[in-house]
């Protein structure tokens, strides 16, 4: 096949591309620049560039270096402008109306995956290849293409490529749904790449310190939009009772425990953050427990968009372990609602789990894997707070 293979200077896009290499495919690999270096947002201090493993031109130049090593052409694709619109400034806004935001899920299906798919269809390529640890089959009989976890649950991907269309489902190969890391690197050493004992990056792409207010301030700062950052405000619980002051609603996350310099007989958390009042709502351990959340912009992956309640083991986050729940779609006015996302679906979901759930967090996405298995993505959405 023709396939057209993402190379994001790590190891296991890489070790992806060795292995269909091996396999006799005709390859073309691409990378993305993303964040734009030009810009001096990431610095500490004394104004020096902040290190990353992601997203920087060094992961260019490697990736061009894996290219040359296997012997098949490769370009870089410009995205700076759009990942500014896609993925930055929501990650901002997001922060900024008090969420927890998780920008690798739109990245990878949004922008990195749509891109690509587009230009191999340009390019008359059969499959869009990466480094993903999940799997895609084709079923048959329901003339369907499903997605699975990798075999490697602890490195399974699915969790970021839910939003993924049956059209892009059907280019998608994932070359290393089916193994474990120490397999990966040890495809990459044997083609000696140079990226095979290259460490992971943990953070997001563009926050290299994982410090995501600061990066916030800095690059609102360096936008010349210092107004949009928030100011101090309350803590308060439940009951209204002022407990403390907050520096600034971004600077918070649902289930937060420390740094709220609250002294209190029990330990407190962050329960809720409260935008149009400026507030952080904290309370006690079991204030963080909830059965049951909306999510927006859902996509079914397993069948179209169902009439009735559907069964599930739900994800809120990507460390969360599957929980049972009950799926109910939201029909009629749920659709055509201003909640749509920038991919387009506008579907909602209420989601109830059997059992309460810890640390639901609007923001984040929230994923529904087939209960008998616990393998296929059924579908996922982002969760959101009921204003």
């Amino acid at each position: 096949m023709k396939i057209a293979v993402a190379m994001s200077g790590g190891v296991d896009s890489s070790a992806a591309a060795a292995l269909l290499k091996e396999q006799g495919h005709d390859l073309v690999g691409f990378t993305m620049q993303l964040w734009n270096q030009r810009r001096h947002v990431n610095v500490d201090e004394n104004g020096d560039p902040l290190p990353s493993r992601c997203c920087s031109l060094d992961d260019v130049y490697d990736a061009r270096r894996v290219a040359d090593k296997l012997g098949f052409p490769f370009y870089v694709l410009n995205l700076e402008k759009d990942f500014d619109r896609d993925v930055v400034e929501p990650f901002i806004q997001s922060y900024l109306a008090g969420e927890t935001p998780i920008p690798c899920v739109a990245c990878n299906s949004r922008l990195k995956f749509a891109s690509l798919d587009r230009m191999a269809v340009s390019l008359g390529c059969d499959k869009v290849a990466t480094g993903h640890y999940a799997r895609v089959e084709y079923d048959e009989a329901a003339n369907r293409y499903r997605l699975f976890r990798g075999r490697n649950h602890w490195k399974d991907q699915s969790y970021f490529l839910w939003e993924l269309t049956q059209d892009q489902l059907s280019r998608a190969y994932f070359p290393l749904g089916e193994m474990l890391k120490s397999k990966v690197r040890e495809i990459a050493r044997d083609a000696e790449l140079y990226t095979a004992e290259k460490q992971e990056s943990q953070e997001i792409c563009f926050v290299p310190d994982g410090k995501y207010s600061e990066f916030i301030d800095r690059f609102l700062e360096h936008e010349g939009r210092e107004a949009e950052i928030p100011e101090g405000g309350e803590i308060v619980n439940a009951s209204g009772e002022k407990l403390g002051e907050h520096t600034g609603i971004h600077r918070y996350t649902i289930g937060q425990r420390r740094g709220l310099g609250i002294a209190h007989e029990k330990p407190l958390y962050v329960v809720q953050i409260e935008r149009a009042r400026n507030q952080i709502i904290v309370g006690e351990a079991d204030e963080l427990d909830t059965l049951e959340f909306t999510a927006k912009g859902v996509n079914w992956v397993a069948f179209d968009e169902p009439a009735e309640p559907v069964r599930a083991l739900v994800k809120v986050r990507y460390r969360h372990d599957p929980a049972p729940a009950t799926i109910y779609p939201i029909i009629g006015e749920g659709l055509k609602n201003p909640l749509a996302t920038a991919s387009g679906s506008d579907l909602r979901a209420s989601i109830v789990f059997d059992e309460p759930q810890r640390a639901i967090t609007p923001g984040q996405a929230t994923i529904f894997y087939d209960p008998a298995t616990g393998e296929e993505v059924v579908g996922g959405g982002w969760i959101i707070r009921e204003r």
